[in-house]
C-alpha cells in the first residue's frame, strides 16, 4: 500500500507540469497584454512595467523563471492588484470556493446516495421512476440555467433566500443547490444501477437467509460494494465542482477562486490566472490521488492492477 500511494504522488508531477506550461504559453502568447487596455498610461509607462514584471525577456526565460518561483512556493505579485501577491488572494478566496465545494459535495453524496438507493430497492415503479426522472433534469440543466432560475424562483419570486452574496447560512442555500445537483443526478444513477447488480448476488441472499434485517443487508453487505464506482466517480466530481465553481461563484457573486479567476481572464492577469490553475490543479490531481488511495482501501485488486 506504501509503494501504491507513493507511485499515485509522484505521477502528479508531470500533471501539474503540463497544466502550467499549457496555460502558460496560451495567456503569453494570446494578442495584448495586461497593461494595453491601460489608456492613462504612456508607452514609456507600459514598458517600464513590462520590464519590472520581466515581460520583457523571452518567452522561454519567463516561462524558466515562473517554474522556479513555483518550485519555491511564489506564485508572484497580480498585475491588476499591484499591493496584493497571487499567494494572499489564494488564502482570501480559497476558504470561500472550499466551503461552497464542501457544501456542494456534501448536498451531492447525501441527495444522490439516497434516492439511488430508494429507486433501487423497487425497480420500474413510482419508487423508481420519480427520483431517477428528477436525477435526468438536474444531468440535462446546466449551472449557468439552474441557477437564474433559482434566483427568479425562491430569491425574488418567493423572497426566501438572497440573489446574491456569501454572508448569511441562507446564502449558502441557492449556490449549494446550483452547483451540487448535477454530481447528485450523476451520484444517484451509479448507486441505483450498482445497487441493482449487487442486489442479486448469493452472499446478498445468505445475508438475508440468515434472517438480518433489510436494513442491516443493504447498510452492512450491499453498499460496500455498490459504493465503488460511485468513489471511483469522486475524482473528477471535485473537479467538476471546482472547475463549475466558476459559473457559480459569478452568478452568485461569491468572493471565491472561481470568480477570482474570471476576473483575472478579463484584466488580462498573467500571474493570477497561471496562480490560480496552478492551485486548481493541485487540489484536482491531490483529490484524485487520494480516491485512489481509497479505492485501494475498499477494493485491493485495484492496488494490483494499477
Amino acid at each position: 500500500m506504501v509503494k501504491f500511494i507513493i507511485r499515485r504522488f509522484f505521477e502528479l508531477i508531470p500533471v501539474l507540469l503540463i497544466a502550467i506550461s499549457i496555460t502558460f504559453f496560451m495567456v503569453r502568447l494570446a494578442p495584448g497584454g495586461p497593461f494595453t487596455a491601460e489608456k492613462s498610461f504612456s508607452e514609456e509607462a507600459i514598458a517600464r512595467l513590462n520590464e519590472h514584471y520581466g515581460l520583457d525577456k523571452p518567452i522561454l526565460v519567463q516561462y524558466g523563471n515562473y517554474l522556479l518561483n513555483v518550485v519555491k512556493g511564489d506564485l508572484g505579485p497580480s498585475f491588476q492588484y499591484p499591493s496584493r501577491t497571487v499567494n494572499e488572494i489564494i488564502s482570501e478566496s480559497f476558504p470561500v470556493s472550499l466551503e461552497l465545494g464542501a457544501w456542494a459535495m456534501l448536498f451531492a453524496i447525501v441527495v444522490g446516495l439516497v434516492s439511488g438507493i430508494v429507486a433501487s430497492l423497487r425497480p420500474n415503479t413510482i419508487q423508481d421512476h420519480v427520483p431517477m426522472g428528477i436525477a435526468m433534469t438536474g444531468i440535462c440543466m446546466p449551472s449557468f440555467v439552474l441557477g437564474p432560475i433559482l434566483i427568479l424562483v425562491f430569491g425574488l419570486w418567493l423572497g426566501w433566500f438572497n440573489a446574491s452574496g456569501w454572508e448569511t447560512a441562507s446564502d449558502r442555500v441557492l449556490p449549494v443547490i446550483t452547483l451540487g445537483a448535477a454530481y447528485a443526478a450523476y451520484i444517484a444513477r451509479l448507486t441505483r444501477g450498482s445497487m441493482l447488480e449487487v442486489l442479486p448476488s448469493d452472499y446478498i441472499r445468505t445475508a438475508r437467509a440468515k434472517g438480518l434485517s433489510e436494513k442491516a443487508v443493504i447498510l452492512r453487505h450491499t453498499l460496500k460494494n455498490a459504493l465503488l464506482p460511485v468513489v471511483s466517480f469522486l475524482g473528477p466530481a471535485t473537479a467538476g465542482i471546482i472547475t463549475g465553481s466558476f459559473v457559480v461563484e459569478t452568478i452568485f457573486n461569491i468572493p471565491g477562486m472561481g470568480r477570482m479567476f474570471v476576473l483575472g481572464a478579463f484584466n488580462r492577469d498573467y500571474t493570477l490566472i497561471l496562480g490560480l490553475v496552478v492551485f486548481f490543479a493541485l487540489l484536482v490531481v491531490v483529490f484524485n490521488a487520494f480516491v485512489d488511495i481509497l479505492l485501494g482501501l475498499l477494493n485491493p485488486k485495484t492496488r494490483q492492477h494499477s
